[in-house]
């Protein structure tokens, strides 16, 4: 029997191969009109998946077998190849190859990264590495920066500052139009009674230090006015600090001072000689008036006082220190002190000229005409103690203080438990003496330079040169009067202290900058003349509570401090300021006693 053959084992593998080949091409026809409809996400699956198809095998017989299985059992669509892809994703799939390479190209060495690409890529590493080490460099810097000032020892290195054109002027004193009024006007008819007709004598001791005297002259007068009585000369009164025997005569000019407020009031220079008991005026109760409150109103004398003064004809006013107002008196009144302040108040004139002497020599000093600042140190022993304020020490220096200021006022002392808060209280409101070290760094932060001349007008100061050492250090030209003068010079001065006390004070009233570090009747007279006379001279007033924050803030920079400072006291210069209640009067005379230009 003859054999059958089968029809498809006949054909040669060729023609078996182009024949499957044509039954694919057929399928895949209708496959490529769907595959334009599938999502994006679909088609990212088919490449996925054909990839990983095509990776498996690359006999047709097993692209079929994968093709079945990931279309599903019943479907024969088989996968595109690569070479088929559309346009699009050929484009999004080269772009995002290429990202990579760029991106990582500093990597590698990919050698199929462009040159230029991977120089560019290197320029912007570097330059973000150098960025970071400016950043870690400046952080480092400001956390390691001086606070302030550098401290080496006892001595103080603080950054330089540019030097400001108003340095020796004050810039604002020509935007203001005041002129000193209180003077003595010539011609003016006397209101004065005669002396049979006066209402009785008032006597007072000027007690404490100099300024504290003037204060207390000038008081005795306007007084004297208010109840029309008559003024005998005073007596400057030994004070417990300064021990001194000063008399009247002995600083002031008694007959310029009688002279010129003629008008006023009548001064004798003694006692009546009808009043034979002159030490029952010392020492009497019954002469003495004694109820008299701190800034007393006029009314107050007219009311308890004169009556007494009628009866006894003559009566000693104690104690007499701040025993008359300022805004409860007349205006009248307020500049009848000025003008006993200001014109009727002059030194002896050996102190007079001394003191323009020293003033000379301080403007001589470079060997050409230099300007001049005056500072008021107030850092004695005896201030520090009664400020209660901590300052910086050994343990030995505060232990000491303690048991200073223990016996000197017991009272405020009691078991010092309270001190420490009282301390930083008063440090932040402002009313702690400054320390030289502090008024170093103020000063330079104002922009004065090492070069300038400072004359320090002040007593002896605690913690002796080594508190001092920061000041001089940072400002070599400071001198003192007894470094400016002879000893043979002021040896005709030293049997008086007030007369010390009047050289510096004439000396600080004359410099082309005056410095204050804490209050006082010496600074606020200072300033208060300034004013008076043209407040065209600077006199600076710390602003103590701003400056007291900045010192204790570890995180001021030097620059922001600068800033602080030069900005705050700007307007902090002595010129003539509005007045308030309650104002100081020896510190701003402008409202009785200055006029509109």
């Amino acid at each position: 029997m003859g054999v059958i053959h089968n029809k498809k084992t006949l054909l040669s593998p060729a023609l078996r191969e182009r024949k499957w080949r044509e039954k694919v091409e057929r399928e895949r026809e209708p496959e490529r009109e769907r595959t334009h409809s599938i999502p994006n996400r679909s088609i990212a699956e088919l490449r996925h998946s054909s990839s990983l198809g095509s990776r498996a095998s690359n006999s047709p017989m097993k692209r079929d077998a994968v093709a079945v299985a990931v279309g599903g059992g019943g479907d024969s669509s088989p996968l595109l190849p690569d070479s088929h892809l559309t346009d699009d994703d050929e484009h999004d799939r080269h772009s995002s190859k290429e990202r990579d390479r760029h991106v990582c190209s500093f990597l590698n060495d990919d050698p199929r990264v462009s040159p230029h690409n991977s120089r560019i890529s290197l320029f912007f590493t570097f330059l973000l590495l150098l960025v970071g080490l400016v950043s870690v460099f400046t952080i480092f810097h400001k956390l390691n920066a001086p606070y302030l000032c550098k401290k080496d020892g006892i001595v103080l290195h603080c950054p330089h500052v540019k030097e400001s054109p108003s340095l020796w002027e004050n810039p604002l004193s020509s935007t203001t139009s005041w002129r000193p009024c209180a003077e003595r006007r010539d011609g003016v008819l006397s209101e004065l009674p005669h002396e049979n007709e006066t209402n009785g004598y008032i006597f007072i001791h000027a007690e404490g230090g100099l300024n504290q005297q003037r204060i207390a002259i000038c008081n005795a007068v306007a007084v004297a006015k208010i109840m029309n009585a008559t003024l005998i000369l005073p007596v400057l009164k030994q004070d417990q600090i300064w021990k001194d025997q000063t008399k009247f005569e002995d600083i002031f000019d008694v007959d310029h001072f009688i002279d010129y407020l003629k008008y006023d009031v009548r001064i004798v220079r003694d006692i009546p000689q009808w009043f034979t008991d002159k030490s029952e005026l010392f020492s009497s109760i019954r002469r003495t008036v004694k109820n008299i409150p701190k800034y007393a109103p006029a009314q107050f004398y007219i009311d308890n006082v004169l009556p007494r003064i009628k009866e006894k004809k003559i009566m000693a006013l104690k104690p007499f220190v701040d025993r008359l107002g300022y805004d409860n008196v007349p205006p009248e009144i307020n500049k009848l002190r000025c003008r006993v302040n200001y014109h009727a108040l002059k030194f002896l004139p050996e102190i007079e000229q001394m003191a323009d002497s020293l003033a000379s020599r301080m403007r001589n000093r470079t060997g050409n005409s230099n300007p001049y600042m005056a500072l008021h140190l107030r850092f004695e022993k005896g201030m520090v103690g009664l400020s209660f304020c901590d300052f910086v020490g050994t343990r030995e220096e505060k232990v000491k203080m303690a048991e200073y200021r223990k016996k000197e006022w017991p009272r405020r002392y009691k078991n010092g438990s309270h001190l420490w808060q009282l301390a930083l209280q008063k440090r932040k409101e402002g009313r702690c003496p400054l320390e030289p070290g502090e008024v170093a760094v103020i000063l330079r932060a104002m922009g004065y330079p090492k070069e300038t001349q400072i004359y320090v007008a002040s007593g002896q100061v605690y913690g002796g040169q080594n508190r001092m050492a920061p000041l001089r250090n940072m400002f070599p030209n400071l001198v003192t009067k007894e470094e400016l003068a002879t000893k043979e010079e002021l040896d005709g001065f030293r049997k008086h202290v007030t007369s010390l006390a009047a050289l510096d004070f004439l000396v600080c009233l004359k410099s082309d900058v005056f410095v204050m570090t804490h209050g006082g009747n010496f600074a606020k007279l200072i300033i208060g003349a300034r004013r008076y006379m043209g407040h065209r001279l600077k006199s600076i007033k710390p602003d103590k509570g701003l400056m007291s924050k900045s010192f204790g803030d570890p995180y001021m920079g030097w620059a922001t401090f600068v800033e602080d400072v030069v900005v705050t006291h700007q307007t902090r210069t002595g010129l003539p300021e509005e007045t308030f209640p309650n104002y100081d009067l020896w510190e701003n005379p402008l409202t009785p006693c200055m006029c509109r230009a």
